[in-house]
């Protein structure tokens, strides 16, 4: 005979048991169902203007949303200000995933030091979904420069004012002309445009001397009198085997044999799933022939890797190009 204490015990599960049976609609309700996603159009907002790789890789990154998830996916140039107006429009947006910002490694890495105030938080805001690699970055003077590699251009602009084409405030060519100053007492003067591909033109009509910025935007102005006299990173550009990088002419510093890229990223409290599946894609893209061709064009060797390889990378370079903004002291406000 039951006691009275397990006999409530006994009817309990048994009603519990019954319960379950006839409504199990029931149980699965009060367990709430994450919404699905996407479930509505992709903004990727791009923080320069038209024409230069960064937008390349973003127009081709939002065919691949579409292609794979079968949601719209629109591209937005919202350029100026080094960055700061694109990157605080992503962050003040909502943490869901339809949202991204793709931009330069310069503006969400060393950005950080080089301004004492931004409207937001860059260690703290944005996660980065993947980088999308640049490859070798071309140095190209004016034809009216009698320069041959790096050296002679830095004994001609010791004699010469010289100005280095930038495509943003704080971007790589903004530090290397800096970093020169500093080495060899030069005196570059910095103009930074928003995009590269005005910057090339400037240097083709040689209203500027010098710029950096990718092999396809160098090579519209290749044959109008812009001639490339190094490249930057750890190895040759495969449109420009006969070009030494600057590493290779002697030119010293961490600088010049980084690698940037081009990061996608979400802000801060975009769901886990989501990221890992805007990374997916990415990666997944990377395999398609318009894909191939994009590298090809820009002379790109590499591909963007997954989640957790971009994660990891980008903890281990960052602190790099922070310091040689902190050790070149340059301050943008």
């Amino acid at each position: 005979m039951l006691s009275l204490l397990n006999r409530r015990d006994y009817l309990a599960g048994a009603f519990a048991l019954a319960a379950g049976t006839s409504l199990p609609s029931s149980f699965a309700q009060s367990k709430p169902q994450e919404p699905k996603w996407p479930a509505k159009p992709i903004r990727i907002v791009v923080s320069f203007a038209p024409g230069g790789l960064t937008d390349a890789y973003a127009r081709l990154y939002a065919e691949q949303l579409t292609t794979q998830l079968g949601v719209a996916a629109v591209v937005e140039n919202k350029p100026g200000a080094g960055g700061i107006i694109a990157i605080d429009h992503v962050v003040k947006s909502p943490a869901d995933g339809y949202t991204l910002l793709m931009t330069t490694s310069g503006t969400v890495g060393q950005n950080r030091v080089l301004y004492s105030k931004l409207p937001y938080n860059l260690d703290k805001d944005l996660g980065i979904v993947t980088n999308f690699p640049s490859g070798p970055l071309v140095v190209g003077i004016s034809d009216k420069v009698p320069a041959k590699n790096m050296h002679e251009f830095i004994e001609f602009a010791k004699q010469n004012r010289t100005t280095m084409g930038t495509y943003a405030p704080g971007s790589y060519p903004h530090m290397v002309a800096d970093q020169t100053n500093k080495a060899h007492g030069t005196q570059i003067l910095s103009a930074h445009y928003r995009g590269e591909s005005p910057m090339w033109i400037d240097v083709a009509s040689n209203q500027i001397q010098i710029a950096i910025g990718s092999y396809q935007a160098f090579s519209t102005v290749q044959a109008r009198g812009v001639r490339p006299i190094g490249v930057t990173g750890t190895y040759r550009s495969p449109k420009l085997p006969d070009v030494p990088t600057l590493a290779e002419q002697g030119i010293s510093g961490s600088l010049v044999t980084l690698e940037g890229g081009l990061p996608l990223m979400v802000p801060t409290g975009t769901p886990e799933v989501v990221q890992r599946i805007l990374s997916k894609v990415a990666v997944d893209g990377a395999q398609t022939e318009k894909a191939a061709q994009l590298r090809t064009s820009f002379a790109i060797p590499n591909k963007p890797k997954n989640l957790t390889q971009t994660r990891l990378e980008w903890e281990r370079d960052v602190p790099i190009w922070v310091k040689i903004a902190v050790d070149l002291g340059i301050k943008l406000d």
